[in-house]
């Protein structure tokens, strides 16, 4: 297939691109390269860089390549972030996604994979979490996410536009060559290692009076190998709607800084601190409809095998991209 796919040099999209190369797709990344690398973009993809908040190079890439689908992953995606600065969310996230959308329309492209969150649900009612659940965010982020998923929903009513709504949980890991570099880095796993590799003295806990075994967050932690492998099945099959995606299995923090010792056999301090607002105690995936529907299984689901090819990255790349 010929693929347009939109922020290639970030985390997800890098790992998604080298595994679609890797099976014979013809990929074109469309980035502003704001806060992705350049270096992450595999080589075998042609970059077009451009900024989805112009709608002209959108227009431009997707009448000049007429692909069969469009995997969308460019947005801005720190919930912190978010409360502080809504508007940049709801610029970027909402209206470069309408500014897609728009060029999808124009140039009759009707397929799309959207890169979406568990942040749509906010503070869920039971675990796991299910698609069935009522879709409350509780920050601009989810709620950009959102939106954007709205207007597809429309267009699939109106136009026939075929929307697949993916819904992480917690990306991790690496492939040997591709990993985690964010400034800032507000991943867990990411930051245990950097007091592992000696850049950070102690990790940060924050909070450790939740209602659960251990007082601290749980969080579902899907490797991005098995992330990246759920778009291309998407892509593959003819679907729509949403699908949750993660391993259904939830881990505590004190529970991943304990695999980063194992792995690492750094001491690695915790720095316990207040709670940040609006951090659930819990979030579990529930994803039965991926497995049932897109024959998706996550490979790696042991927490230790994520942090091991996380931290073999992590030692060929400590200080990043570009930065032996």
């Amino acid at each position: 297939m010929k693929i347009l796919l939109t922020g290639g040099s970030g985390y997800i999209g890098s790992v998604t691109t080298e595994l679609l190369c890797d099976d014979g797709h013809a990929v074109t990344v469309f980035d502003n390269l704001e806060r992705g690398h350049r270096e992450a973009v595999d080589p075998r993809a042609r970059l077009i860089v451009g900024d989805l908040r112009d709608p002209q190079p959108i227009r431009d890439a997707l009448r000049d390549l007429l692909p069969d689908a469009v995997v969308h992953f460019a947005a801005y995606a720190l919930v912190g972030e978010s409360m502080q600065e809504p508007l940049k969310y709801f610029e970027n996230n909402v209206g470069g996604g309408l500014h897609l959308l728009d060029a999808m329309l124009r140039t009759g492209v009707k397929k799309i994979i959207f890169s979406s969150t568990c942040a749509t649900y906010g503070q869920p009612d039971v675990l796991p979490m299910t698609e069935a659940l009522p879709q409350r965010p509780t920050n601009p982020y989810g709620e950009s996410k959102l939106m954007f998923e709205t207007a597809l929903r429309w267009e699939q009513a109106r136009r026939g536009i075929q929307p697949t709504f993916l819904r992480y949980f917690n990306a991790c890991g690496a492939t040997e060559k591709y990993g985690e570099d964010h400034e800032p880095e507000t991943h867990l796993i990411p930051n245990v290692l950097k007091v592992a590799l000696g850049q950070a003295q102690a990790v940060p806990v924050f909070g450790d009076d939740y209602a659960t075994p251990d007082g601290t967050c749980i969080r579902d932690y899907i490797h991005i190998v098995d992330l990246a492998r759920a778009h291309i099945l998407a892509l593959e099959k003819d679907v729509a709607g949403p699908f949750n995606l993660g391993t259904g299995t939830g881990f505590s923090v004190r529970q991943v800084i304990e695999a980063c010792r194992e792995v690492t056999g750094h001491p690695i301090p915790a720095d316990v601190s207040p709670r940040r607002p609006g951090d659930p105690a819990g979030l579990v995936a529930g994803a039965d409809k991926a497995k049932d529907v897109l024959g998706w299984k996550p490979r790696y689901p042991d927490l230790k095998t994520i942090v091991q090819h996380a931290w073999n990255w992590h030692r060929a790349h400590p200080r990043g991209y570009g930065k032996k």
